[in-house]
Formats: structure tokens, sequence, C-alpha cells
């Protein structure tokens, strides 16, 4: 059993950034793939980004070129760097180890 707590919600600008943890209790080295799926008011839950224990990764159309999803077995953490937020990236964004485990969710808000 794996815990997933993600951290680095917020409320930020049109065109600011914010990076995404999330924190795992135990390895993921075995989890593949890792991702984060995002739900926004009134919509079903979609993959965001996710990455294979090699290191190939696959974006959303919507968020190709903005976003950078990475990964630190090391580390037991999964990353998402996001960049030029826009107001429809507004979600709820959750980790997701293996398709199996997920965390509760950080909130993204995107306003001016």
């Amino acid at each position: 059993q794996v815990q997933l707590v993600e951290s680095g919600g917020g409320l930020v600008q049109p065109g600011g950034s914010l990076r995404l943890s999330c924190a795992a209790s135990g390895s993921i080295f075995s989890f593949n793939p890792m991702g984060w799926y995002r739900q926004a008011p009134g919509k079903q839950r979609e993959l965001a980004a996710s990455i294979t224990g090699s290191g190939i990764t696959n974006y959303a159309d919507s968020v190709k070129g903005r976003f950078t999803i990475s990964r630190d077995n090391a580390k037991n953490a999964l990353y998402l760097q996001m960049n030029s937020l826009k107001p429809e990236d507004t979600a709820v964004y959750y980790c997701n180890a293996g398709l199996d485990y997920w965390g509760k969710g950080t909130l993204v808000t995107v306003s001016s």
C-alpha cells in the first residue's frame, strides 16, 4: 500500500507558474506509469500528464508545451511544472501511481 500526498497548489494569475509535488510513502520505482490527473468543476477527471519508469512522457493536448512532468525515484516523488497557466487549467490535481493509487488532490485556481 502506497500513500500519495500532493502539495503546491494555490491561486495564481493567468500566465503564472506553479510546481506541484507528490510525495509517496513508499518506493515508486515499480509504478509504471505515474501521472497527474485533473478534475475541473462539473467535469470528469482527465489525464494531464504521465511518465513511465523509463522516462517516456505523455501529455494531454491542452497542456503540451506548458506542463512538464518528472519523477525522482530516489526521493519517491513526482512533480508537475506548470507554466503559462490559463483559467481553464483550474482544477483539482491528483497524483496517480500505476493506475492503482490516488492522492487526495491539490486545488489549482488560475484567476486574476
